[in-house]
């Protein structure tokens, strides 16, 4: 298995991740526009990522060529996002936003169903790939603070670049494996989107992402209102990451004990666990720091179990569409709902009350998939 071949785009791809989320507000704030521009335009991120992973991943499925669909991909994204550098005005950025983010979110859907060809039946390994995004992410946002506060937001555009080019580059070099192996057609994609055990892994993708909403819009600012430095926040979320990083290490040996299934529903009581200690002690450093600690389950377990799972479920032909579902339904749809929610009750009920929601969402993925998801896999 070419190992370091596939890790490297990982590393660039979530390098990348953790450089423009972090950071791509703060460059929009020092061209002049407004908070709410900066919402709408962070948005056009998320909203293609419903649309773009599905029609790219059937493309992928009915060529064959899934590293063709990534390269492509890759190679767009660092054309269409070059015009920051032209564009000037709401609607040119949009525009340009738009067609960046519509190539860049094709490419890990496809890279992840390639990835996990390489692997075949040791799918549990896994983890040991996909920690190197873990590293490159942390790498990426905690080397760029220091640096933008040295020398302003105007680094950021030439760092993107750089980085979108080194993803393209490490395509290029990530050998493709066509799918095999299978003795008998694949149900078609209708069937399997019925089976009840689909329809719950769907679902309980989307409740888990979207009780991320209050972390991801509103942590920072609720740890703030409690007396905790920026400082102090950021490292909060780094230790998140390095948690994270930490379960990917010893995720095979998990699954290979646990079983995916006991794994999954471990994520799931874990993040309700989560999010309501955030939510109710959040003047607690040690119990904020347990919380973030926690970040190894809601994420880096979840996340593992949840490729494994859609690699299972959509067989054959279909793999490249099951992880283009996988994303847009969890990161585009299920993170647009839960910043929508977020939204609407942080100003109209007590803080407390959006993390209980987000714990509650969790507690219902947890009965959805014990009561659907079967052993079958593991």
């Amino acid at each position: 298995m070419p190992y370091w071949r596939l890790s490297g785009f990982y590393l660039f791809y979530f390098a990348s991740l953790g450089a423009l989320l972090p950071y791509w507000g703060l460059y929009l704030k020092s061209l002049g526009y407004s908070a709410l521009q900066i919402g709408e335009l962070m948005a056009v991120l998320m909203a293609t990522k419903i649309v773009a992973p599905n029609l790219w991943g059937w493309i992928a499925d009915r060529t064959g060529r899934r590293m063709a669909v990534v390269r492509a991909g890759s190679l767009l994204a660092v054309l269409s996002f070059s015009g920051v550098f032209a564009v000037q005005g709401y609607w040119p950025m949009a525009a340009v936003m738009l067609a960046f983010s519509f190539f860049w979110n094709a490419a890990l859907p496809q890279f992840e169903a390639n990835t996990l060809s390489h692997l075949g039946d040791e799918t549990h390994r896994y983890s040991s790939i996909r920690l190197w995004g873990s590293v490159g992410f942390i790498g990426a946002v905690a080397g760029l603070g220091p640096i933008l506060d040295a020398w302003g937001p105007g680094v950021l555009p030439p760092t993107l670049l750089l980085l979108f080019s080194a993803i393209w580059v490490a395509s290029l070099y990530a050998p493709e494996r066509q799918i095999g192996g299978f003795t008998e057609e694949p149900d078609s994609l209708g069937r399997v989107l019925r089976r009840p055990e689909v329809i719950a892994l769907l679902g309980v993708c989307f409740l888990m992402q979207a009780s991320h909403g209050p972390y991801y819009t509103f942590y920072t600012i609720y740890l703030e209102e409690y007396g905790h430095s920026r400082s102090l926040i950021g490292q909060l979320w780094a230790l998140g990451v390095v948690a994270e990083v930490g379960v990917f290490l010893i995720m095979h040996r998990l699954v290979t004990k646990f079983g995916l299934r006991q794994l999954l529903l471990f994520a799931l009581g874990s993040t309700a666990l989560r999010w309501w200690v955030t939510g109710a002690f959040p003047e607690s450093l040690p119990l904020m720091a347990l919380a973030q600690c926690l970040h190894a389950a809601s994420f880096g377990v979840f996340h593992a179990v949840a490729i494994a799972l859609f690699h299972n479920y959509f067989r054959g032909r279909h793999h490249g569409r099951g992880q283009a579902l996988y994303s847009s339904l969890s990161f585009g749809a299920g993170g647009a709902v839960g910043a929508w929610y977020a939204g609407l009750m942080w100003e109209s009920y007590d803080p407390m009350v959006t993390f209980g929601v987000a714990a509650l969402l969790c507690l219902v993925a947890v009965g959805w998939a014990f009561a659907s998801i079967r052993p079958q896999f593991d």
